[in-house]
């Protein structure tokens, strides 16, 4: 008698299903992605053509002088100081601000007791939501008399390296509004490094408090590696705002189309605050000019999150 083996039946494939809400949902979704797409191809063509107008116009050269008259005869401009305390001050915000906020959320997420990490998170979230110009006042009220103090010292001990010279007067100068900027962008890396630490396996922080870890090895070895990424994406949204930041700049900072060799001299610009503070009194070529610095911006803020896109791809721990 022959005893034959039947292959036992698989599953059955699967049902090609198609309901209307899914379709609805699916339609939605691919037309919001793709006018996003529309959205920042309009803004960068109307940038590029006003800029371009003012560009032909301009009798000093765009990316090296010292001089911001646009509304003169014949109109002379350049962004030099521009870029120069746009990209300083978003610096020297970041080296303040992602340590701190790295620390702060792994306090709350892995150190502090639930009835202060609760209250502590909320406090964290609520400080993203002040405006602007309450920062603004509070530097310009507060944050400025106060630094001078500071400022002596980092004359005292460092002023050999002429970066932080000090020669006196208001603190209304590019390191100040760093410390203003990473204020403002403490609460938004904070509460999203936060979030991604507390996502990270505890199967991971379980196994290695088993092996005998410490708390800080257990952190180092599973937390870190694993909120890496997350990090590098709380720290780009922090320097997007530092780089777009306004009306708290334009309030504290004295602005002068000089660069000074302290940061703790008073004066500089930035993108942001030369437009809001020259917009309004500026004519048809003036305000082109201005439109031409938003560009510079708008390349830089999409040159900043690509750079951080390239980064997170490079590393396969950091998508795994």
């Amino acid at each position: 008698m022959e005893i034959t083996s039947a292959t036992p039946p698989g599953p059955p494939p699967p049902r090609k299903t198609s309901r209307a809400g899914d379709r609805i949902f699916l339609g939605l979704s691919r037309g919001s992605g793709i006018l996003l797409l529309v959205i920042m191809a309009a803004i960068a063509v109307f940038l590029t053509v006003r800029a371009t107008s003012a560009l032909s116009k301009n009798e000093g050269d765009f990316f090296t002088t010292f001089e911001w008259a646009a509304n003169s005869t014949p109109p002379k401009f350049g962004i030099a100081v521009l870029a120069f305390g746009t990209v300083v001050s978003s610096l020297i915000a970041m080296l303040i601000a992602v340590p701190v906020a790295i620390g702060i959320a792994l306090f709350i997420s892995h150190y502090a007791p639930r009835r202060l990490a609760a209250p502590l998170s909320y406090v964290i979230d609520l400080l993203a939501a002040v405006p602007s110009i309450v920062y603004g006042l509070w530097g310009a009220l507060f944050l400025v008399p106060h630094l001078g103090g500071l400022y002596t010292w980092l004359d005292d001990y460092f002023g050999w390296t002429g970066i932080f010279a000090y020669q006196g007067g208001a603190a209304r100068s590019l390191f100040t509004i760093g410390i203003l900027l990473a204020i403002m962008i403490l609460p938004i890396v904070t509460s999203v490094s936060r979030e991604v630490f507390l996502q990270a396996p505890k199967m991971h922080e379980e196994a290695a408090l088993a092996l005998g870890a410490t708390r800080w090895e257990v952190i180092r070895m599973s937390v870190l590696p694993f909120g890496r990424s997350g990090v590098i994406s709380a720290s780009m949204l922090g320097l997007g705002r530092a780089l777009g930041e306004t009306m708290a700049v334009a309030t504290v900072l004295s602005p002068s189309f000089t660069i000074g060799k302290s940061l703790l001299d008073p004066g500089g610009g930035t993108f942001a605050q030369n437009i809001a503070s020259s917009f309004k009194e500026s004519g048809e070529i003036g305000k082109d000019a201005l439109i031409a610095s938003g560009l510079v911006l708008f390349v830089l803020t999409l040159l900043v999150n690509g750079a951080a896109r390239l980064i997170i791809a490079r590393r396969k721990e950091y998508t795994a």
